[in-house]
């Protein structure tokens, strides 16, 4: 019969979401998407760099990327922060913090004392140079592409490194042994990783929240920085951090990284964006989400959201000829 040669109207389930880290499993990324609830059961698209992991976001083939942006003994990713300045239509929903410490491994049978030349990412190495400076003041260092990439290594038949440095745990998904654990060089560092994606929908407001932006100033004019500065400070909002990066187009141009304590739903941010965007000729908001520490932002009473409110509403009395009350 002819409805026997119609195509079957069966719906086709949706494709499993995809989120894209700096892999292999076990970096310090991959423990950052570990924290995402939505991530769990979902496919996991281990990347090479931050590039390839917004591009990803980009095309569609992952509904976020988990990105590393500060660490607090390095600062600003500056890689990050010029790829969220420059690739349009990204947005931060999303941040998680990952303690950061490190282990030095080796194969099966070797010593420390058998250790000449160390692996490791170029930024694990520098969190670990008065270990490795005291504990092998010989030794080579050979770069590696990440904290994984690093131990994953020394399995290779050629690989001229004895010992590398990785994340705490990495024995358990590779065949290493640890010579040595908590060999960073501050036990307190903490790297701050934020899941970027597509959506236009801002988090809900909690009260603990973070406002993302990059800005521009119009000019080098005398001040500038200044009067930047003045559109939060005027208004009551905090600024937990302020990094500058190169334009690019011309020495001594420069773009800002801001982030604000509080909601773009909060009066007091709401007004700072607006006065930032009357300065500033080119504004990038990155979005506004839960802090990871979830930490209430205290506000002091002349800048809660009744006072902007209300100044409003006495404004627009005037203007529509109202009798004073």
């Amino acid at each position: 019969m002819l409805g026997n040669r119609l195509p079957s109207m069966t719906a086709q389930p949706d494709p499993t979401p995809a989120y894209s880290y700096l892999g292999p499993a076990g970096t310090f990324t991959w423990h950052a998407l570990a924290q995402v609830p939505e991530a769990e059961g979902a496919e996991w698209r281990s990347v090479s760099n931050v590039g390839e992991a917004l591009d990803d976001v980009i095309e569609g083939r992952s509904v976020g990327a988990m990105i590393a942006v500060e660490n607090s003994v390095e600062g600003g990713v500056s890689a990050t922060q010029d790829a969220l300045a420059t690739i349009p239509g990204l947005r931060i929903i999303g941040e998680y913090l990952v303690p950061v410490n490190f282990v030095l491994v080796a194969r099966p049978g070797v010593t420390l004392d058998d250790v000449r030349v160390v692996a490791a990412h170029p930024v694990a190495y520098a969190q670990c140079r008065r270990y490795l400076e005291s504990a092998l003041p010989t030794h080579g260092h050979i770069p590696s592409a990440s904290n994984v990439a690093a131990p994953q290594g020394l399995l290779e038949a050629d690989s001229p490194a004895q010992a590398a440095i990785a994340p705490p745990g990495i024995t358990e998904l590779i065949d290493l042994v640890e010579l040595a654990d908590g060999i960073g060089d501050n036990p307190n560092a903490v790297t701050r990783f934020v899941l970027v994606s597509r959506s236009r929908e801002l988090p809900a407001r909690t009260g603990a929240d973070k406002t993302s932006v990059i800005a521009e100033l119009p000019d080098d004019a005398p001040g500038r920085l200044l009067e930047m500065l003045e559109q939060f400070a005027t208004r009551g909002v905090n600024m937990s951090l302020i990094e500058s990066r190169p334009i690019g187009d011309a020495l001594g141009r420069y773009r800002f990284v801001i982030d604000l304590d509080g909601h773009v739903h909060d009066e007091r941010v709401a007004d700072a964006l607006l006065g930032l965007r009357r300065f500033s000729p080119n504004v990038i908001f990155l979005g506004s989400y839960p802090r990871a520490d979830a930490r209430q932002i205290e506000v002091v009473s002349q800048y809660g959201d009744d006072v902007f409110t209300d100044a409003r509403d006495w404004l627009r009395a005037i203007l529509s000829g109202e009798p004073d009350a």
